[in-house]
């Protein structure tokens, strides 16, 4: 079917954004199972960013479904479309000339790998982290495993429903074994090194 849908092109870049703002613009993508640590790290690291005048928005997963994603539920269909929504508003931003930061358990490898191909090279830099399921259900946050175990919640990551871990993610952050500090700090010093800031 023909499409009467054209784009519609800026008259301002993103290269001229990021230069306004006095940085790249990327998206950084926090997978990790329920209660690993993602929006802690993610929370932590705007902050930090925002104290160095960088321009920032947190993407969470909860949020998001309190708003744009509401009409969406937990099953593998309506999480593949969850990411990909939240792929494309990340895109936006990142247009815009504005770090993403987007804190999300995005189970698929797939769904994951598709959001990186909306972006190009170098803008996308997928941080997985990694808390072995005993650590994440031991803190329970949310009370979910909980509601898990006593049969309250049917399909949960990590449990009774897939988790596919990045194979080569831009960075691996372990919240088992290091502070939240040092996590904001591995990922800073990435960032640095690899001059996205």
């Amino acid at each position: 079917m023909e499409s009467n849908l054209h784009w519609h092109s800026s008259f301002v870049s993103k290269t001229e954004r990021q230069v306004l703002k006095g940085h790249k613009s990327f998206v950084i993508w926090f997978t990790g199972l329920s209660g690993s640590g993602k929006s802690t790290i993610a929370n932590n690291l705007e902050r930090r960013l925002y104290q160095k005048g960088i321009t920032t928005y947190l993407l969470d997963g909860d949020n998001v479904r309190h708003g744009l994603n509401q009409d969406l539920g937990f099953n593998e269909q309506d999480r593949k479309e969850n990411i990909r929504r939240i792929g494309e508003v990340a895109k936006l931003f990142v247009d815009s000339g504005t770090i993403v930061l987007s804190a999300f358990i995005s189970p698929y490898r797939l769904d994951r790998d598709s959001v990186r191909k909306l972006l190009e090279d170098n803008e996308f830099i997928e941080v997985f982290v990694n808390c072995p399921i005993e650590e994440c259900e031991r803190r329970d946050p949310k009370d979910l495993y909980k509601k898990v175990r006593e049969g309250e919640i049917k399909e949960f990551t990590g449990i009774s429903a897939p988790y596919e871990a990045p194979v080569n993610p831009e960075l691996v952050i372990k919240t088992d074994k290091d502070t939240i500090e040092e996590c904001v700090d591995k990922i800073t010093n990435y960032l640095l090194d690899n001059g996205y800031i």
